[in-house]
Protein backbone atom coordinates (compact mmCIF):
# COMPACT_ATOMS: atom_id res chain seq x y z
CA UNK A 1 0.00 0.00 0.00
CA UNK A 2 1.28 3.44 -0.92
CA UNK A 3 0.62 7.10 -0.14
CA UNK A 4 -0.22 9.08 -3.29
CA UNK A 5 -0.35 12.84 -3.73
CA UNK A 6 -2.38 14.39 -6.56
CA UNK A 7 -1.08 17.86 -7.44
CA UNK A 8 -3.87 19.79 -9.12
CA UNK A 9 -6.48 17.52 -7.58
CA UNK A 10 -9.45 19.82 -8.28
CA UNK A 11 -8.71 20.34 -11.98
CA UNK A 12 -10.36 18.37 -14.77
CA UNK A 13 -7.42 15.97 -15.11
CA UNK A 14 -6.74 15.76 -11.38
CA UNK A 15 -10.33 14.70 -10.73
CA UNK A 16 -10.04 12.03 -13.41
CA UNK A 17 -6.78 10.79 -11.89
CA UNK A 18 -8.54 10.19 -8.59
CA UNK A 19 -11.36 8.35 -10.31
CA UNK A 20 -9.00 6.16 -12.37
CA UNK A 21 -6.98 5.29 -9.26
CA UNK A 22 -10.24 3.97 -7.80
CA UNK A 23 -11.34 2.12 -10.91
CA UNK A 24 -8.04 0.35 -11.43
CA UNK A 25 -7.72 -0.61 -7.75
CA UNK A 26 -4.31 0.97 -7.25
CA UNK A 27 -3.25 -0.01 -3.70
CA UNK A 28 -3.51 3.49 -2.21
CA UNK A 29 -3.37 3.55 1.58
CA UNK A 30 -3.64 7.33 1.75
CA UNK A 31 -4.57 9.94 -0.84
CA UNK A 32 -3.33 13.52 -0.42
CA UNK A 33 -5.10 16.00 -2.73
CA UNK A 34 -3.06 19.16 -3.27
CA UNK A 35 -4.08 22.34 -5.06
CA UNK A 36 -3.79 26.12 -5.10
CA UNK A 37 -5.05 28.30 -2.29
CA UNK A 38 -8.32 28.87 -4.15
CA UNK A 39 -9.23 25.19 -3.75
CA UNK A 40 -7.88 24.54 -0.26
CA UNK A 41 -10.60 23.28 2.05
CA UNK A 42 -12.78 21.85 -0.69
CA UNK A 43 -13.22 18.08 -0.73
CA UNK A 44 -12.58 15.23 -3.13
CA UNK A 45 -14.21 11.81 -2.92
CA UNK A 46 -12.01 8.71 -2.91
CA UNK A 47 -13.45 5.25 -2.24
CA UNK A 48 -16.41 6.86 -0.52
CA UNK A 49 -14.30 9.00 1.79
CA UNK A 50 -14.38 12.78 1.62
CA UNK A 51 -10.85 14.18 1.79
CA UNK A 52 -10.03 17.85 2.21
CA UNK A 53 -7.75 19.49 -0.32
CA UNK A 54 -4.48 20.69 1.16
CA UNK A 55 -2.25 23.58 0.05
CA UNK A 56 0.77 22.80 -2.09
CA UNK A 57 4.05 23.83 -0.46
CA UNK A 58 7.62 22.64 -0.02
CA UNK A 59 6.73 20.24 2.81
CA UNK A 60 3.74 18.65 1.04
CA UNK A 61 5.64 15.52 0.02
CA UNK A 62 6.73 14.23 3.41
CA UNK A 63 5.68 10.58 3.73
CA UNK A 64 4.50 10.43 0.09
CA UNK A 65 5.52 7.47 -2.08
CA UNK A 66 4.20 8.65 -5.46
CA UNK A 67 2.94 11.98 -6.80
CA UNK A 68 0.85 12.58 -9.90
CA UNK A 69 1.20 16.17 -11.12
CA UNK A 70 -1.43 17.93 -13.23
CA UNK A 71 -1.05 21.58 -12.32
CA UNK A 72 0.83 23.13 -15.23
CA UNK A 73 4.35 23.89 -16.36
CA UNK A 74 5.41 26.37 -13.68
CA UNK A 75 4.13 24.29 -10.77
CA UNK A 76 5.91 21.22 -12.12
CA UNK A 77 9.18 23.06 -12.57
CA UNK A 78 9.01 24.47 -9.06
CA UNK A 79 7.79 21.49 -7.05
CA UNK A 80 8.89 18.32 -8.84
CA UNK A 81 12.58 18.74 -7.88
CA UNK A 82 11.44 19.11 -4.28
CA UNK A 83 9.31 15.99 -4.51
CA UNK A 84 12.01 13.87 -6.12
CA UNK A 85 14.61 15.06 -3.61
CA UNK A 86 12.20 13.89 -0.88
CA UNK A 87 12.26 10.37 -2.32
CA UNK A 88 8.94 10.64 -4.15
CA UNK A 89 8.39 8.94 -7.52
CA UNK A 90 6.72 11.51 -9.80
CA UNK A 91 4.56 11.21 -12.91
CA UNK A 92 4.11 14.63 -14.50
CA UNK A 93 1.34 15.61 -16.91
CA UNK A 94 2.83 18.98 -17.88
CA UNK A 95 5.27 19.72 -20.70
CA UNK A 96 8.02 20.76 -18.27
CA UNK A 97 10.16 17.62 -18.53
CA UNK A 98 8.93 15.84 -21.66
CA UNK A 99 11.94 16.62 -23.81
CA UNK A 100 14.58 16.19 -21.13
CA UNK A 101 16.79 13.34 -22.43
CA UNK A 102 17.09 11.98 -18.89
CA UNK A 103 13.30 11.79 -18.35
CA UNK A 104 11.31 8.95 -19.96
CA UNK A 105 8.29 10.08 -21.99
CA UNK A 106 6.01 7.09 -21.76
CA UNK A 107 2.88 5.55 -23.22
CA UNK A 108 2.90 2.08 -21.66
CA UNK A 109 1.37 0.29 -24.66
CA UNK A 110 4.12 1.68 -26.90
CA UNK A 111 7.37 2.22 -24.98
CA UNK A 112 7.14 0.77 -21.48
CA UNK A 113 10.70 -0.43 -22.07
CA UNK A 114 11.77 3.18 -21.37
CA UNK A 115 10.82 2.63 -17.72
CA UNK A 116 12.63 0.80 -14.99
CA UNK A 117 12.09 0.38 -11.27
CA UNK A 118 14.74 3.03 -10.56
CA UNK A 119 12.98 5.74 -12.57
CA UNK A 120 12.00 8.64 -10.28
CA UNK A 121 10.51 11.11 -12.77
CA UNK A 122 8.37 10.10 -15.74
CA UNK A 123 6.71 12.53 -18.16
CA UNK A 124 3.18 11.99 -19.43
CA UNK A 125 2.90 13.03 -23.11
CA UNK A 126 0.51 15.53 -24.62
CA UNK A 127 -3.04 14.16 -24.95
CA UNK A 128 -3.06 14.25 -28.75
CA UNK A 129 0.32 12.55 -28.91
CA UNK A 130 -0.81 9.71 -26.66
CA UNK A 131 -3.75 8.64 -28.78
CA UNK A 132 -1.70 9.00 -31.96
CA UNK A 133 1.16 6.76 -30.85
CA UNK A 134 -1.12 4.11 -29.32
CA UNK A 135 -2.69 3.69 -32.77
CA UNK A 136 0.35 4.06 -35.01
CA UNK A 137 3.01 2.48 -32.78
CA UNK A 138 2.08 -1.10 -33.79
CA UNK A 139 1.89 -0.03 -37.44
CA UNK A 140 5.34 1.53 -37.24
CA UNK A 141 6.81 -1.68 -35.86
CA UNK A 142 5.30 -3.73 -38.67
CA UNK A 143 5.42 -1.41 -41.69
CA UNK A 144 8.02 1.27 -40.76
CA UNK A 145 6.30 4.65 -41.07
CA UNK A 146 8.17 7.16 -43.22
CA UNK A 147 5.92 10.20 -42.92
CA UNK A 148 2.97 11.36 -40.80
CA UNK A 149 0.43 14.10 -41.53
CA UNK A 150 -2.06 14.85 -38.74
CA UNK A 151 -5.00 17.20 -38.36
CA UNK A 152 -6.46 17.27 -34.86
CA UNK A 153 -9.97 18.24 -33.80
CA UNK A 154 -9.59 18.89 -30.09
CA UNK A 155 -12.28 19.23 -27.44
CA UNK A 156 -12.52 22.22 -25.12
CA UNK A 157 -11.83 20.10 -22.03
CA UNK A 158 -8.23 20.07 -23.22
CA UNK A 159 -8.07 23.75 -22.23
CA UNK A 160 -9.57 23.40 -18.77
CA UNK A 161 -12.60 24.60 -16.86
CA UNK A 162 -12.65 28.16 -18.20
CA UNK A 163 -12.81 26.90 -21.79
CA UNK A 164 -15.66 24.54 -20.93
CA UNK A 165 -17.50 27.45 -19.34
CA UNK A 166 -17.01 29.57 -22.47
CA UNK A 167 -18.53 26.91 -24.72
CA UNK A 168 -21.48 26.31 -22.39
CA UNK A 169 -22.22 30.02 -21.96
CA UNK A 170 -22.03 30.67 -25.71
CA UNK A 171 -24.37 27.77 -26.44
CA UNK A 172 -26.87 28.73 -23.75
CA UNK A 173 -26.61 32.52 -23.67
CA UNK A 174 -24.92 33.48 -26.92
CA UNK A 175 -21.93 35.11 -25.23
CA UNK A 176 -19.30 34.18 -22.65
CA UNK A 177 -18.69 36.43 -19.63
CA UNK A 178 -14.94 35.68 -19.46
CA UNK A 179 -13.90 34.01 -22.72
CA UNK A 180 -10.82 31.81 -22.67
CA UNK A 181 -10.29 31.66 -26.44
CA UNK A 182 -9.55 34.67 -28.67
CA UNK A 183 -12.67 33.88 -30.74
CA UNK A 184 -16.08 32.31 -30.09
CA UNK A 185 -15.89 28.51 -29.91
CA UNK A 186 -19.59 27.68 -30.20
CA UNK A 187 -20.51 26.91 -33.83
CA UNK A 188 -16.90 27.56 -34.75
CA UNK A 189 -13.50 25.93 -35.29
CA UNK A 190 -10.31 27.69 -34.19
CA UNK A 191 -7.05 26.59 -35.92
CA UNK A 192 -5.01 27.92 -33.01
CA UNK A 193 -3.98 25.90 -29.94
CA UNK A 194 -1.25 27.38 -27.73
CA UNK A 195 1.23 30.02 -28.96
CA UNK A 196 2.46 30.41 -32.53
CA UNK A 197 6.14 29.74 -33.17
CA UNK A 198 8.45 31.41 -35.67
CA UNK A 199 8.08 28.46 -38.05
CA UNK A 200 4.32 29.06 -38.36
CA UNK A 201 3.31 26.05 -36.28
CA UNK A 202 1.80 26.36 -32.82
CA UNK A 203 3.43 24.94 -29.70
CA UNK A 204 0.67 22.31 -29.55
CA UNK A 205 1.50 21.18 -33.09
CA UNK A 206 5.22 21.12 -32.43
CA UNK A 207 4.72 19.16 -29.21
CA UNK A 208 3.17 16.36 -31.24
CA UNK A 209 6.14 16.35 -33.60
CA UNK A 210 8.90 16.18 -31.01
CA UNK A 211 7.04 13.95 -28.56
CA UNK A 212 6.07 11.39 -31.20
CA UNK A 213 9.67 11.25 -32.37
CA UNK A 214 10.89 10.66 -28.82
CA UNK A 215 8.33 7.96 -28.00
CA UNK A 216 8.86 6.07 -31.27
CA UNK A 217 12.64 6.59 -30.96
CA UNK A 218 12.74 8.12 -34.45
CA UNK A 219 14.39 11.56 -34.11
CA UNK A 220 14.21 12.34 -37.84
CA UNK A 221 10.70 11.07 -38.57
CA UNK A 222 8.82 13.46 -40.90
CA UNK A 223 5.72 14.72 -39.07
CA UNK A 224 3.47 17.70 -39.80
CA UNK A 225 0.50 18.70 -37.65
CA UNK A 226 -2.41 21.12 -37.82
CA UNK A 227 -4.23 21.42 -34.48
CA UNK A 228 -7.79 22.76 -34.38
CA UNK A 229 -10.05 23.48 -31.40
CA UNK A 230 -13.65 22.41 -32.04
CA UNK A 231 -16.92 22.93 -30.11
CA UNK A 232 -16.89 19.45 -28.60
CA UNK A 233 -17.01 19.01 -24.83
CA UNK A 234 -14.81 15.93 -24.52
CA UNK A 235 -12.84 13.64 -26.81
CA UNK A 236 -10.11 14.50 -29.32
CA UNK A 237 -10.26 13.35 -32.95
CA UNK A 238 -7.42 13.06 -35.45
CA UNK A 239 -7.32 12.63 -39.21
CA UNK A 240 -4.02 10.84 -39.87
CA UNK A 241 -2.19 10.05 -43.10
CA UNK A 242 0.77 7.66 -42.97
CA UNK A 243 3.30 6.83 -45.63
CA UNK A 244 4.71 3.37 -44.96
CA UNK A 245 7.98 1.88 -46.15
CA UNK A 246 6.62 -1.62 -46.64
CA UNK A 247 3.63 -2.54 -48.84
CA UNK A 248 0.48 -3.42 -46.95
CA UNK A 249 -3.09 -4.59 -47.29
CA UNK A 250 -5.93 -3.15 -45.27
CA UNK A 251 -6.56 -6.58 -43.79
CA UNK A 252 -2.98 -6.65 -42.51
CA UNK A 253 -3.51 -3.24 -40.92
CA UNK A 254 -6.78 -4.39 -39.36
CA UNK A 255 -5.14 -7.53 -37.98
CA UNK A 256 -2.32 -5.46 -36.48
CA UNK A 257 -4.72 -3.04 -34.80
CA UNK A 258 -6.99 -5.82 -33.52
CA UNK A 259 -4.05 -7.17 -31.55
CA UNK A 260 -2.76 -3.79 -30.37
CA UNK A 261 -3.20 -3.11 -26.64
CA UNK A 262 -5.45 -0.17 -25.88
CA UNK A 263 -6.92 -0.01 -29.40
CA UNK A 264 -10.52 -0.61 -30.48
CA UNK A 265 -11.07 -1.05 -34.21
CA UNK A 266 -14.43 0.46 -35.10
CA UNK A 267 -14.46 0.50 -38.86
CA UNK A 268 -17.59 -0.29 -40.87
CA UNK A 269 -18.52 2.92 -42.72
CA UNK A 270 -21.31 1.23 -44.70
CA UNK A 271 -23.12 0.72 -41.42
CA UNK A 272 -22.14 4.23 -40.25
CA UNK A 273 -19.70 2.74 -37.73
CA UNK A 274 -16.65 4.91 -37.13
CA UNK A 275 -15.13 6.52 -34.04
CA UNK A 276 -16.72 9.69 -32.67
CA UNK A 277 -16.03 11.76 -29.55
CA UNK A 278 -19.41 10.95 -28.03
CA UNK A 279 -18.59 7.23 -27.99
CA UNK A 280 -15.12 7.80 -26.56
CA UNK A 281 -16.18 9.99 -23.64
CA UNK A 282 -15.43 8.50 -20.25
CA UNK A 283 -13.74 5.41 -21.72
CA UNK A 284 -10.06 4.54 -22.01
CA UNK A 285 -9.39 2.95 -25.43
CA UNK A 286 -8.08 4.64 -28.54
CA UNK A 287 -10.64 4.07 -31.31
CA UNK A 288 -9.56 3.70 -34.94
CA UNK A 289 -11.69 3.68 -38.08
CA UNK A 290 -12.21 5.17 -41.56
CA UNK A 291 -9.19 3.18 -42.74
CA UNK A 292 -8.44 3.41 -46.44
CA UNK A 293 -5.51 3.10 -48.78
CA UNK A 294 -4.54 6.27 -50.58
CA UNK A 295 -5.69 6.05 -54.23
CA UNK A 296 -2.53 7.77 -55.52
CA UNK A 297 0.09 6.25 -53.25
CA UNK A 298 -0.02 2.48 -52.57
CA UNK A 299 2.09 3.01 -49.42
CA UNK A 300 -0.31 5.70 -48.12
CA UNK A 301 -2.77 4.89 -45.33
CA UNK A 302 -5.55 7.09 -43.94
CA UNK A 303 -6.89 6.66 -40.39
CA UNK A 304 -9.40 8.39 -38.11
CA UNK A 305 -8.42 8.21 -34.43
CA UNK A 306 -10.54 9.24 -31.41
CA UNK A 307 -9.94 9.06 -27.66
CA UNK A 308 -11.06 10.68 -24.42
CA UNK A 309 -8.46 13.39 -23.84
CA UNK A 310 -8.96 13.55 -20.07
CA UNK A 311 -8.70 9.79 -19.56
CA UNK A 312 -6.29 8.02 -21.91
CA UNK A 313 -4.98 11.40 -23.03
CA UNK A 314 -3.95 12.30 -19.48
CA UNK A 315 -5.24 10.62 -16.30
CA UNK A 316 -5.41 6.99 -17.37
CA UNK A 317 -2.02 7.06 -19.04
CA UNK A 318 -0.46 8.48 -15.87
CA UNK A 319 -2.10 5.81 -13.72
CA UNK A 320 -0.99 3.09 -16.15
CA UNK A 321 2.58 4.29 -15.67
CA UNK A 322 2.06 4.07 -11.92
CA UNK A 323 0.76 0.51 -12.37
CA UNK A 324 3.81 -0.45 -14.35
CA UNK A 325 6.13 0.86 -11.67
CA UNK A 326 4.18 -0.95 -8.97
CA UNK A 327 3.68 -4.22 -10.83
CA UNK A 328 6.86 -4.57 -12.91
CA UNK A 329 5.14 -3.71 -16.15
CA UNK A 330 2.47 -6.42 -16.09
CA UNK A 331 -0.43 -4.09 -15.43
CA UNK A 332 -2.00 -3.05 -18.71
CA UNK A 333 -4.01 -5.43 -20.83
CA UNK A 334 -6.78 -5.08 -23.39
CA UNK A 335 -9.26 -5.01 -20.54
CA UNK A 336 -10.21 -1.47 -21.56
CA UNK A 337 -11.77 -2.96 -24.67
CA UNK A 338 -13.90 -5.24 -22.50
CA UNK A 339 -15.05 -2.28 -20.41
CA UNK A 340 -16.07 -0.53 -23.63
CA UNK A 341 -18.01 -3.57 -24.85
CA UNK A 342 -19.80 -3.96 -21.53
CA UNK A 343 -20.71 -0.28 -21.35
CA UNK A 344 -21.77 0.32 -24.93
CA UNK A 345 -22.81 -3.13 -26.13
CA UNK A 346 -20.49 -2.86 -29.10
CA UNK A 347 -17.95 -5.18 -30.65
CA UNK A 348 -14.36 -4.10 -31.16
CA UNK A 349 -14.61 -4.24 -34.95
Amino acid sequence: MITVAIVGATGLVGQKMIRVLEERNIPVHRLIPLASENSVGTEVLFHGERIKVQPLHAQSFRGVDMALFSAGYRVSQQFIPLAVSSGVRVIDNSSAWRLDPAVPLVVPEVNAHALDKETWLIANPNCSTIQLVVAIGPLHRKFNIQRILVSTYQAVTGSGKQAVQQLQEELLEGKATSPFYPHPIAYNCIPHIDQFLDNGFTREEWKMVVETRKILEEPELAISVTAVRVPVLGGHSEAVYLELEHPFTLEEVRDTLREAPGVVLWDDPRRSQYPMPVMAQDTDPVYVGRMRQDPWNPEGLHLWIVSDNLRKGAATNAVQIAEWLLNKGNSYQKRNVNVFKDKNGLNSE
